[in-house]
């Protein structure tokens, strides 16, 4: 996320930056959180669990240098999964109302954030895609149900 920044954009953005320490097991954030920051990987792993008719299953698992949380710096909403450390992992923790301060100041480094941002939502969109017309052309409808869950849970990850 901070790869195609310079030296001098990143030292901008480095005092916005929460520096978190997590140990295995511990929540991020639960389904339901306020979406109030957005997290980049920068030691370990978090697994995204979804909860569905009362069973929880880890949909996911964002490892280093990822990012998670990403649409919440946009719209604020709320989260749709929890996240929680899948080993012990070091994330860097950005507060929405920080990062806006950075866009209404006219900072070019937020703009690079959000652009890289936008890139990150249209590649897992169209893995969404890719994932959806592989089902149109299956004629099992068991295996349609189960695929179409399988994006439904996955997409719901990316608020």
């Amino acid at each position: 996320m901070f790869g195609a920044l310079k030296p001098s954009e990143i030292m901008r953005v480095l005092h916005i930056v929460e520096v978190e320490h997590l140990d295995k097991g511990d929540v991020v954030f639960e389904d339901g959180d306020p979406g109030d920051a957005w997290f980049v990987l920068y030691e370990g792993s978090v697994d995204v669990v979804k909860e569905s008719q009362g069973e929880k299953t880890v949909i996911a698992t964002r490892r280093k240098p990822e990012c998670f949380g990403e649409m919440a710096i946009l719209d604020g909403s709320p989260r749709s999964a929890t996240v929680r450390a899948a080993k012990d992992s070091i994330v860097l923790r950005i507060q929405r109302s920080n990062f806006n301060k950075l866009l209404e100041d006219g900072e070019l480094v937020a703009y690079k954030l959000v652009y890289q941002m936008a890139v990150l939502m249209s590649q897992r969109q169209r893995e969404m895609t890719s994932m959806l017309a592989s089902l149109l052309g299956t004629s099992e409808l068991d295996e349609v149900f189960i695929g179409i869950n399988e994006i439904v849970d996955e997409a719901s990850v990316k608020n």
